[in-house]
């Protein structure tokens, strides 16, 4: 196993297209409740709080105090009517969700105030809390098309004022970014490959990557003014040595790496640590092979990857496959098959750990 690496120091919670039942000893529980497909989750910055959208329409907030409870206090807040949600995340710390919706029309972006669940074993009445309000929305953010994936963080690089920044990415070429608390738009970045697959801000929010249909990997800076507010949003690198699509990527904790695992069998560890204004290239740092491969000998595609908050493990998804796998080696720390009946859509890592009754057991168990 690879040194340094570990899965006992945070939780991951990963959501599923269906509840299923407890059968790895990586499985610490089961959030209950959704009467459809689950299409996306994220984690407040404080880890108190797990947010979910369900195809039923349906966004729910779950108070997460302990991950091995029986029970979670939810609060549940209905989407406009006809609004089928595929993305969300959080804005502003922990106060706020913006939720990306699909209707006829096109899609829709929601942004919900003052969406905590009512702490576990607090007064029941605060279970009857009046349902948040839209603060903000936009209609038709991508003409027709749908919103494959939602990333914020807190603007902190340069004379960036720590407001969140969330980006929209659309299953055609373009991508938007918001300021989280107003609604603002400030900018649209367009691939220019076909279609997009995803993409990821830096922690820091700083940069935007894009996975798509070529090979190759843009990056976007977004500069901030004296007052902080946006000045423009530029490309200024590309990631190129993939021989395939890019299917996953995600930043580094530092903002100074990006991982990116492609359809040609690789994950590749690039430093975008570079003097880019003066042609310096980014630099391959690893090529390391996927280890996942199907009942004939084919290489899986990873189409979900994040990585823990102390940059330490990766965690990948293919299908109903779940994986840890060791940053700096690509080793594999544990694998989940068949993680569940259908295919995994989406994982996020906790920001910091959660208490739970079998920490003592993970940490027996888990450690590299």
């Amino acid at each position: 196993m690879c040194s340094g690496c570990g899965l006992s120091c945070i939780v991951l919670c990963v959501f599923f297209q269906e509840a299923g039942k407890k059968h790895h000893h990586l499985d610490v529980n089961t959030l209950r409740g959704h009467t459809d497909c689950v299409t996306a989750l994220d984690f407040s910055s404080d880890a108190c709080n797990l947010a979910t959208v369900c195809a039923d329409g349906v966004v729910r907030v779950f108070r997460i105090d302990d991950a091995s409870s029986k029970s979670f206090k939810i609060l549940k807040i209905n989407l406009p009517a006809g609004a089928h949600p595929t993305a969300i995340a959080y804005s502003e710390g922990s106060s706020s969700v913006v939720v990306a919706a699909q209707a006829l029309l096109g899609s829709s972006l929601y942004m919900y105030a003052d969406v905590g669940a009512p702490p576990t074993g607090g007064n029941k009445q605060q279970g009857k809390l009046s349902p948040p309000e839209i603060k903000w929305d936009h209609k038709k953010i991508h003409g027709k098309e749908s919103v494959l994936n939602l990333a914020a963080a807190r603007a902190t690089h340069g004379t960036g004022d720590g407001s969140t920044i969330v980006i929209s990415c659309s299953e055609a070429t373009d991508i938007k970014i918001w300021h989280g608390k107003s609604g603002k738009e400030l900018g649209t970045v367009d691939t220019n490959q076909l279609k997009n697959n995803m993409a990821d801000i830096s922690p820091n929010g700083r940069f935007i990557a894009a996975a798509a249909f070529t090979a190759d990997v843009k990056v976007w800076e977004i500069v901030y003014s004296k007052d902080s507010s946006v000045k423009e949003v530029h490309r200024v690198m590309q990631l190129k040595g993939h021989k395939s699509a890019v299917t996953s990527l995600c930043f580094t904790p530092d903002s100074e790496k990006i991982i990116t695992a492609s359809k040609d069998g690789t994950i590749r560890v690039w430093n975008i640590n570079v003097r880019y204004h003066l042609d310096e290239d980014p630099k391959t740092l690893r090529v390391l092979p996927v280890p996942l491969h199907d009942s004939k000998g084919s290489t899986c595609l990873y189409e979900h990857m994040g990585i823990s908050p102390d940059g330490k493990v990766l965690a990948v998804t293919s299908g109903s496959t779940l994986q840890w796998l060791c940053a700096e080696t690509g080793v594999v720390l544990d694998t989940a098959e068949k993680a569940h009946e259908g295919a995994i859509s989406g994982i996020a890592w906790a920001p910091r750990t959660i208490p739970n009754d079998l920490a003592l057991e993970l940490l027996g168990t888990c450690l590299g």
